[in-house]
């Protein structure tokens, strides 16, 4: 039924001025539509990201988006760290931590969230 139709990520914000720097300066999305009270789309790969503002942002304590970004997590995470992007650190059994990033072996996961508290994931995968 739905396994031929795309889908994108959407993201409820506070403040929509706020969310465009964060998405589209810090994470270095393109906006591709959306404006003034409307909601913001972000091309990111092959996806649309829409951010919209909404009373009830941040209240979602799960991954709100997931990025498989391969052999460069570490240098997304450098980059992030350096525009002051603070990554989450949890105890998880297996895992060992450094520089941000959560490492299952070869599998790395680091987690951040954006203004309002979304939870934002990065992977190793693709």
């Amino acid at each position: 039924m739905l396994k031929a139709h795309n889908s994108s990520a959407i993201i409820a914000v506070s403040d929509l001025d706020r969310a465009r720097e964060f998405y589209g300066e810090t994470l270095g999305l393109q906006q591709s539509g959306g404006g003034d009270d409307q909601p913001l789309t972000f091309s990111t790969g092959d996806t649309t990201l829409v951010v919209y503002p909404s009373e009830f942002a941040g209240t979602n304590k799960a991954n709100a988006v997931v990025w498989g970004v391969g052999c460069e997590l570490r240098s997304i995470v450098a980059d992030l760290r350096a525009k002051g992007v603070t990554f989450e650190r949890y105890e998880m059994e297996g895992a060992t931590f450094a520089d941000g990033v959560h490492w299952f072996g070869d599998f790395g996961a680091a987690w951040f969230k954006d203004p309002d508290g979304n939870l934002l994931h990065l992977n190793s995968g693709d």
